[in-house]
């Protein structure tokens, strides 16, 4: 019998395009990247721009000891910011492409994962994307695994597992970890039937994905096993919450164009009550 479909509630509307949402410090964090701005959004609904962040893509995480990442894009640099409420340089990322990279994961020992789809889009040719670690010790690693268009990335709360979607081949795609952080043993973990973008993991190990126009929760191999069906594109999906338990999804109408300028804002987060809890990378707590 095929999943019944969930009915989620919308918790905040008015977002051009929401992207990379991660839960911290009580609330959710998302960036809307045609409206350049950091947003939050805490349990009650209210939310609060704590940062001008002026690149499309950009996508946060946090190292283990509270500060924030940020990859900006259009700047081709890994940002931190510091407690005064300052951007400075983590990182160049300048010498892995020229385009600037697109997602990030920090796993538990403070190992950066990143990746990019490394053409211009929308509009540019085609050309295979990649993953990139950044190490605590500063030491940058591009892997020469070939992705079509790499997106979200989860890893596994052993520290073991990374899985990354690869929204042009539609696959969930996971790579064993060592200890000095590479990646190797590449493969499909789950097909799906649209894309993927921004991934979570759960407690039983399994992923909710975007998959066009719903978020599903499927297990390695490609069973669903929740499907949520939404009335435009499904961005992102994090569990989040004080028991882990929120699913936040970020979904918008999406035209294959980021010129939304006088357009009406159609991003929505939405929300929907789940069994099982958040587990492993991006951090939820």
């Amino acid at each position: 019998m095929p999943p019944t479909s969930l009915k989620p509630e919308i918790r905040m509307e008015g977002i051009l395009l929401g992207e990379t949402p991660r839960w911290h410090n009580g609330r959710l964090w998302f960036g809307d990247w045609v409206a350049g701005k950091l947003i939050t959004l805490d349990p009650s609904g209210h939310h609060e721009v704590v940062a001008e962040i002026d690149s499309l893509p950009f996508s946060i995480d946090w190292l283990p000891d509270g500060r924030l990442l940020v990859v900006n894009a259009r700047l081709n640099t890994l940002q931190r910011r510091e407690p005064d409420g300052r951007f400075v340089t983590h990182a160049d990322l300048a010498g892995l492409s020229p385009h600037g990279c697109n997602e990030i994961v920090v796993d538990g020992r403070g190992n950066i994962y990143l990746n990019n789809i490394n053409f211009r889009f929308p509009g540019g040719d085609y050309a295979p994307g990649f993953i990139a670690l950044l190490r605590p010790d500063g030491t940058l690693v591009k892997f020469p695994f070939e992705l079509a268009f790499p997106n979200g990335m989860a890893i596994t709360p052993d520290n073991r597992t990374l899985i990354v979607a690869e929204s042009f081949s539609q696959v969930l795609t996971a790579f064993d970890i060592a200890a000095d952080g590479t990646l190797s043993n590449r493969r499909v973990w789950a097909k799906l039937d649209h894309g993927g973008d921004g991934i979570c993991i759960d407690a039983e190990g399994a992923v909710w994905t975007p998959a066009g126009a719903k978020c599903i929760r499927v297990r390695e191999g490609g069973e669903v096993l929740q499907r949520i069906d939404l009335d435009r594109f499904c961005f992102a999906c994090m569990l989040g919450g004080d028991d882990g338990r929120t699913l936040y999804i970020v979904a918008a109408n999406w035209t294959g164009s980021t010129d939304l300028a006088g357009t009406a804002p159609s991003g929505q987060i939405q929300t929907m009550r789940v069994d099982t809890r958040h587990a492993g990378y991006p951090a939820s707590g």
